[in-house]
């Protein structure tokens, strides 16, 4: 286990290696490996660990009775997810929580230190302060995925989410960790209708792009 990696992580963020082998194994941690496409958790379950993405990364979605699916986040290396069911306590998962691709996921039972080791571990209100953070995060990017869903057109749903991402990286050129129906799922718009789109974006000099690879030109970024 690659404690070092762990322990930049969010949400061991403050601690040092050796605290971060101790919390683990009060976490009763362990690592499973995923495929692309292999559902990690299921829509209805009941977790109670949550999951941190070691390498690879996972896909938040939300599917409806006729099999439509919205891409509700993309989870990376360093990043966790299920912790406010988790914390929620029985609570219903209504997501999905899909591998991207290849993955590595280390599960972290927060129950555990959340009830028998508050009073005993030097650790535990650092990590609690962390998943506080990591909750507010979670809400701030689910208010942006509103916001750039919210344009009517498709056109401007795209310019809001890749300006926001060239924003976030610093640069105009940028990969994004969607591919086309992952993209068109977060943006809630038709496949077809957002190839179109992009296409005409290209011929009008707005961007570049080569499958996740995009540019932006005429500084759409500072729209």
């Amino acid at each position: 286990m690659d404690y070092k990696f762990i322990s930049n992580t969010r949400v061991f963020k403050g601690l040092t290696e050796e605290e971060t082998k101790s919390a683990l194994k009060c976490l009763k941690a362990y690592i499973k490996e995923y495929n692309k496409g292999d559902v990690i958790y299921h829509s209805g379950s009941v977790v109670d660990a949550i999951g941190l993405v070691v390498s690879g990364g996972v896909n938040i979605e939300q599917n409806d009775v006729w099999g439509n699916v919205s891409i509700l986040d993309n989870i990376g290396a360093g990043r966790v997810f299920a912790e406010a069911y988790v914390c929620a306590k029985k609570a219903i998962l209504m997501i999905d929580v899909v591998a991207a691709e290849p993955s590595k996921i280390l599960f972290l039972n927060m129950n555990n230190i959340a009830e028998t080791c508050d009073n005993s571990c030097p650790f535990y209100m650092k990590i609690v302060q962390n998943m506080l953070s990591i909750m507010a995060e979670k809400n701030l990017n689910l208010s942006r995925k509103i916001s750039h869903t919210t344009p009517k057109s498709i056109r401007d749903r795209l310019l809001s989410y890749l300006s926001y991402q060239a924003a976030v990286q610093g640069r105009n050129q940028f990969e994004i960790p969607f591919n086309r129906l992952q993209l068109a799922n977060y943006l809630c718009v038709d496949r077809s209708a957002l190839s179109n789109e992009l296409g005409k974006m290209k011929r009008d000099g707005l961007i570049s792009y080569e499958k996740n690879k995009f540019s932006l030109l005429n500084q759409i970024n500072e729209l």
